[in-house]
């Protein structure tokens, strides 16, 4: 990988993982490597989504799931001059992004949420996480994730407050 061309994001939004697929000859190397990128996401966390989407099928990797690793890699490659600056601002308004994909696993068919906080010009605080149960409608599944962002809002908000 060490000569690779890298890619301009960890994951892609065209293709879905999924269950389904030829299996991957090497289990061992995949869970190895999706581990150090579990690892990684300390220090990186703009890949946690993906690696999160990764760790889902350490049971039986198929070779999507690998080329899926390969490109967490790849995007690893081209980003390692990448970094999350905090800038001194007088701005004191937090500002707050969140979306839903409804249903969007093919396997359980379970939506996903996330947002990203904002404190001024400054990421403070973000998530994506899949919803613990499945909505019935894209508005529901958007209403527990504006519910979601809320919730951590109202916490930051209420932390600004005692600083």
């Amino acid at each position: 990988m060490t000569d690779c061309k890298p890619s301009p994001s960890p994951a892609d939004t065209t293709f879905q993982l999924s269950k389904q697929g030829e299996t991957f000859d090497d289990p061992s190397l995949f869970r190895s490597i999706v581990g150090a990128l579990q690892y990684a996401t300390v220090t990186r966390p703009e890949i946690s989504f993906s690696v999160s989407r990764v760790c889902q099928y350490m049971q039986n990797p198929t070779l999507d799931h690998w080329k899926a690793v390969k490109r967490i890699l790849r995007y690893l490659k081209g980003s390692l001059t990448h970094g999350i600056s905090i800038t001194p601002s007088t701005s004191s308004t937090i500002h707050v992004y969140c979306d839903a994909g409804w249903a969007a696993n093919p396997d359980d068919r379970r939506s996903h949420h996330g947002f990203a906080v904002y404190y001024g010009p400054n990421l403070i605080s973000w998530s994506s996480r899949k919803q613990k149960v499945v909505a019935r409608s894209s508005t529901k599944a958007e209403y527990r994730a504006i519910a979601f962002a809320a919730s951590e809002v109202s916490w930051i908000a209420s932390l600004i407050k005692e600083l």
